[in-house]
């Protein structure tokens, strides 16, 4: 979603007041998503891991799992309307405390789409969990330009009427915010039909065998966000400048983060499939050899990423990012890049701790990571600004990917194709730095674009030579070549 907000948000925000803003709605949307792992508390991954276990009734498990979610929800939400004040000091976002109880209200309806939405996972209805997805980005898009761009023109034209006045005292992070909220909303409506039999009861024993394997995951998922967005939290504190400016530099970098959501999308696209599927496939004699064949294509589908985005990156940064001062950071993109191809084939490694219940190996991996996270910024943050945040992002993804590799192979050993995946990256690299060599030579866009599509068809055929038995042997394909 934030990716197909950041070409509008940095048009409309491409002011000096603007950009703070959009360093203040980078800034707040770390700490909800921090926040999704505390409210959900790993019950997600629960959900699916007793689903397909024998003798659990999945009926019982969606009661159990949804009320102790909402009961939850409740409770957390109302600290955080209490505690408004302080958290708006922490976070220095102009005195609006009412700001802080709109994000409660938007992380506990997020939260209580959770279990709704893993059911529907659960049961391989993607064709309706893509559409209230979609749907609610384009609800999400549309409030964020009546509040924006059309309302002002209103206010200005009635600036006696009660609603103006109300609409004078906010800001736009404020309707950034609002317009999450109603699109959370909506999200929530679209799910009914899930909420509609639900009736609040929990099975105790159930519920304690629950948590007492979900209750890593909150360990877990709070050290993952630590080295996934804290780095904006860093910023903020540890940038030797203005608090003006260090939210201008933290747009900067969340803007040109947006970029690199190309592989993102890719990941979080396997993260909802693969993780019904593992459990699912769990129990066959031939796993290990499917999971390492998916790794393969995995990896091939990173670097494809990776290519499209950065082989046309002059290209991308006119398209996505609207204005000028953002642009600044384009060179953490590829670094950033680098780090989510890492990030991915981490999520797909872990797999072994979450299959063989040893989910305590996954924390010990993620704190190692978080340490490197907070080390690595808080070192060189102040020497070397957003660029520290980025390698260190790298460094630690780079770092948790080899760890999780190299113990998984004593708890639950996978064939993967470790040369054949090396070379690809080599090649993907390779590629890349010829891109950048061109780039030195030629500032045109059109030379970009031709030597680009050239580099990334070199990809693809290299992929299509190297597996093109396998490739052949996919039934769509298969018919296909033989069509041609």
């Amino acid at each position: 979603m934030y990716f197909l907000l950041t070409p509008l948000l940095t048009y409309l925000l491409k002011d000096s007041k603007g950009m703070v803003d959009y360093g203040n709605m980078s800034l707040i949307y770390a700490w909800i998503a921090v926040a999704n792992i505390v409210f959900t508390y790993g019950m997600e991954t629960a959900y699916f891991r007793f689903s397909n276990q024998n003798g659990v009734d999945k009926n019982n498990l969606y009661r159990t799992s949804l009320s102790s979610i909402l009961a939850t929800t409740v409770f957390l939400c109302a600290i955080i309307c209490w505690f408004r004040n302080p958290i708006q000091q922490f976070l220095q976002i102009n005195n609006h405390s009412e700001y802080i109880v709109w994000v409660a209200v938007l992380i506990g309806l997020d939260t209580l789409s959770a279990i709704p939405f893993a059911k529907l996972r659960q049961e391989n209805r993607p064709i309706k969990y893509a559409f209230i997805n979609l749907f609610s980005i384009v609800c999400n898009i549309s409030f964020i330009i009546i509040f924006i761009v059309y309302l002002p023109r209103w206010v200005d034209a009635h600036p006696h009427n009660a609603f103006s006045i109300w609409y004078k005292t906010k800001d736009r992070l404020g309707f950034i915010i609002l317009a999450n909220v109603f699109e959370n909303m909506i999200q929530w409506f679209l799910l009914f039909k899930e909420w509609k039999s639900f009736r609040f009861k929990i099975d105790v024993q159930l519920w304690k065998r629950l948590v007492n394997y979900s209750t890593p995951m909150i360990v877990i998922g709070l050290a993952g966000m630590v080295n996934e967005v804290m780095d904006r939290q860093f910023l903020d504190k540890w940038l030797p400048f203005s608090v003006d400016k260090n939210k201008t530099i933290l747009a900067i970098y969340s803007a040109n983060y947006r970029l690199a959501i190309f592989i993102s999308l890719f990941i979080q696209a396997f993260k909802m499939a693969a993780e019904p599927f593992f459990f699912n496939q769990s129990r066959g004699k031939n796993a290990p050899a499917l999971y390492a064949r998916i790794m393969k294509w995995f990896v091939i589908t990173l670097a494809i990423a990776f290519l499209f985005t950065a082989l046309f990156l002059d290209i991308w940064k006119i398209l996505i990012i609207r204005s000028a001062p953002y642009r600044t950071g384009i060179g953490v993109v590829p670094v950033l890049l680098l780090a989510n191809i890492c990030l991915g084939v981490y999520y797909n490694l872990s797999v072994w701790y979450k299959l063989t219940d040893k989910m305590r190996m996954g924390l010990y991996i993620t704190l190692i990571g978080a340490a490197i996270t907070v080390a690595g910024n808080y070192f060189f943050i102040p020497h070397f600004g957003m660029y520290a945040s980025a390698w260190t992002t790298f460094i630690c993804y780079c770092s948790m990917m080899i760890i999780c590799y190299l113990v998984g192979k004593k708890y639950f050993p996978v064939p993967y194709r470790v040369k054949k995946i090396i070379a690809y990256w080599a090649v993907m690299l390779l590629l890349y730095f010829v891109r950048v060599g061109v780039s030195c030579i030629s500032h045109s866009l059109i030379v970009e674009l031709i030597v680009g599509i050239v580099l990334m068809s070199l990809f693809l055929l290299l992929v299509f030579w190297a597996e093109k038995e396998e490739i052949r042997a996919m039934p769509q394909l298969s018919r296909f070549l033989k069509k041609r």
